[in-house]
């Protein structure tokens, strides 16, 4: 198969697996994709998943492939955090939340991080629509910070809450406070309420 008539099909998709592919073509040789990535055509993201090389320019484009080359998955913790302007530093690749096992991926549109939670946490996220309209799943700002917390059970002292750093106008004025202790009600942790307690008790108005 020739690059043109194998781009003119899967380039819409953005990033794809090879089973996909198969769909399309059942005999496609799969040594194509090797050589369409030595040449700079293709990017492999991780097994069976690949990119066009062109998407690099496209913005937000590695927030996409994190929700789908390990799936399912949300992005949460310090990724989500920034995205929202809730703390002050640019964070290095993103960290998802999934229900599969916890995994890390490096690939030339970045670093993906997944951490793992059960199944009765997964939720307190919602789509993003990015500007070539494609949809990402991102935690609310509530959940990126119950998931940040309960991932990271360190945070525990008044001066480990205060180098999170967050923003305190944000804290103060955008966050739902009531979505936060619904969500943390719904988690039904002990532990994570009073660090979830102590965090707003450093963040109060």
């Amino acid at each position: 198969m020739d690059f043109l008539t194998f781009r003119e099909r899967l380039y819409p998709m953005g990033c794809f697996k090879v089973n996909q592919v198969r769909l399309w073509e059942p005999d496609f040789d799969r040594n194509c994709l090797t050589r369409w990535c030595r040449k700079g055509l293709l990017v492999k993201l991780r097994n069976e998943w690949y990119a066009f090389t062109e998407y690099k320019q496209v913005p937000d484009f590695e927030r996409y492939i994190a929700n789908r080359i390990y799936a399912p998955s949300y992005i949460s913790l310090y990724s989500a955090l920034s995205f929202y302007g809730m703390i002050p530093e640019e964070v290095l690749g993103l960290t998802s939340v999934t229900t599969l096992k916890t995994a890390k991926f490096d690939n030339a549109f970045g670093t993906f991080s997944y951490q793992n939670v059960k199944e009765t946490l997964f939720f307190g996220y919602e789509p993003k629509t990015m500007l070539d309209g494609r949809a990402i799943l991102f935690a609310t700002p509530e959940k990126a910070l119950l998931d940040l917390l309960y991932l990271n059970p360190f945070y525990k002292t008044e001066e480990d809450m205060e180098q999170l750093r967050l923003d305190e106008d944000f804290m103060q004025t955008q966050l739902n406070r009531d979505r936060l202790m619904q969500f943390l009600s719904q988690i039904g942790n002990h532990a994570l309420e009073q660090r979830t307690k102590l965090m707003l008790k450093v963040y109060r108005p």
